[in-house]
């Protein structure tokens, strides 16, 4: 079920309004079941996936408190992650594997080895995995007592307004907050269905409509001048971080309608200075995850700034994957760990040239060719992210340098790229709109904060104006299926 789907606008409601008006007590009951019916629309057979990663993380939960000696308590966490990587590189990484030994079999002369069943990968899979490994890893250190009643945990879980693209939660936040008592607060409300109305407009104007343009261009990226390939890649930055973002922020209006604050996953990542900032910016739940579970324990920066490095690439590396089963998907991670590694290297030389050529880091100047120099890495590790394929990729890279044409755009040729006029208007001036927004929260002051102190007569024609840009500019309708997220295949 998509959040931008006409069974979720009918789906929401119905879930709320039982759930204010049902006792306290059993209110988690009829959470877990509607959360299990949402997951199950996608797949019934995805919900027993969930069921066992559940089963297993909560039985961890109980075995290690009850584990008398800290090896016990060692094993069992480390069963619980074996058990659940085990479904989770099954599901997600079969294929991927089958495709690297049968090359090097054809490398070596032998046959290829076709598989006699599909693996179909469950929407999702990724997210409550990581989010149900937390909870043990959090249990095992002592951060939280485990959790009695098996129910409530498998809510944790499955909680469904972030469960199939996150924010991946933890069970410190989200866990504790299943026995609390939530009244109905028509100021909570409000700016929880303002949450999402944001996030609608996000996804449905702005990152459809940039889609289109996307995915003409890269489908046929031999066509295009490297210039439209620049265009098409910083298209892709704008619609990959408001749909993602969009799904984030539909996620927690949803949960904030109900009483829950689930925790922010996107802060303005765009406005970042370096590729580090980048990182605590961008799908900050996962980003903290592997700082946590991942990057610490390996030793972090514990251990010398080789060790610190090598920690960095692999927990790059590992984010690449996690990403998608495909060697592009690792390359952007490598990229990624290639630019903090560079960025920690050449902290001292940066700061000595700056010096020889009396720059003030500190001028407004400064800080935005530090913004545009880091999005312009960004991108351009984007488009390892967006290519169907190594080949592809590279091509694209290839046109951008040798064939970039400026004149390309001219005589009609940006309408070649997907969209028409009244369209590129559409999108100019909704990220004009994203920008002044953005700006905004970069210095401090939110959409909702700034709104929740309007009058009434002025709240009112924002609301509407939000509710009537999705009506007559999102991308639906016909001839347009209710678009997946891309983080879905994650």
């Amino acid at each position: 079920m998509l959040f931008n789907s006409l069974q979720f606008l009918i789906f929401f409601p119905i879930v709320t309004l039982v759930y204010f008006l049902i006792p306290h007590k059993i209110r988690y009951l009829w959470l877990l079941a509607a959360s299990y019916y949402f997951y199950m629309c996608w797949n019934p057979e995805y919900a027993l996936l969930m069921a066992t990663s559940t089963f297993i993380t909560y039985l961890s939960g109980i075995f290690i408190e009850r584990g008398k000696t800290p090896l016990a308590r060692k094993i069992t966490v480390g069963v619980s992650f074996t058990l659940n990587l085990a479904i989770l590189f099954y599901f997600k990484y079969f294929y991927f594997t089958m495709d690297n030994i049968n090359a090097i079999r054809e490398l070596l002369g032998m046959s290829v080895l076709t598989p006699r069943f599909d693996v179909i990968l469950p929407v999702g899979i990724s997210f409550y995995t990581f989010q149900a490994l937390s909870y043990t890893m959090d249990v095992y250190r002592g951060e939280l007592e485990p959790e009695k009643n098996p129910l409530k945990y498998a809510l944790f879980v499955s909680f469904f307004p972030q469960l199939v693209a996150g924010p991946i939660e933890r069970s410190k936040n989200l866990l504790t907050q299943v026995s609390e008592r939530h009244y109905f607060d028509y100021n909570r409300v409000r700016r929880g269905l303002l949450m999402m109305l944001w996030g609608f407009f996000l996804k449905l104007v702005i990152a459809d409509r940039a889609a289109i343009l996307v995915n003409t261009v890269y489908d046929a990226a031999e066509n295009y001048s490297g210039l439209m390939l620049v265009l098409a890649t910083i298209a892709f930055a704008v619609q990959i971080y408001c749909d993602f973002a969009s799904y984030s922020i539909i996620a927690r209006g949803a949960a904030r309608v109900m009483g829950f604050e689930l925790m922010k996953n996107f802060e303005q990542p765009y406005f970042s200075a370096s590729i580090a900032e980048f990182w605590r910016r961008w799908h900050i739940s996962l980003s903290s995850w592997f700082k946590d579970y991942l990057y610490i324990p390996l030793g972090g920066n514990r251990k010398g700034r080789l060790r610190k490095y090598i920690n960095l690439m692999t927990v790059f590396l590992v984010s690449g994957l996690w990403h998608g089963a495909s060697w592009n998907y690792v390359i952007w991670g490598a990229v990624h760990g290639v630019y903090q590694i560079a960025g920690g290297v050449s902290g001292n030389l940066r700061r000595f040239v700056c010096a020889i050529l009396n720059i003030d880091r500190n001028t407004t100047h400064y800080k935005w060719f530090q913004r545009i120099f880091t999005f312009v890495l960004v991108c351009f590790a984007w488009i390892f992210f967006r290519s169907e394929s190594l080949t592809q990729a590279l091509l694209i890279i290839k046109r951008i340098f040798t064939a970039f044409e400026p004149w390309s755009l001219y005589g009609g040729g940006i309408t070649s790229m997907g969209l028409d006029g009244a369209n590129l208007v559409v999108l100019v001036m909704s990220l004009a709109v994203l920008f002044f927004v953005s700006s905004g929260e970069h210095k401090g002051s939110s959409l909702g904060d700034r709104i929740e102190t309007m009058h009434i007569f002025a709240r009112w024609p924002i609301y509407l104006a939000l509710i009537f840009s999705v009506l007559i500019f999102g991308i639906y309708g016909p001839g347009f299926a209710a678009s997946q997220f891309i983080y879905f295949q994650f």
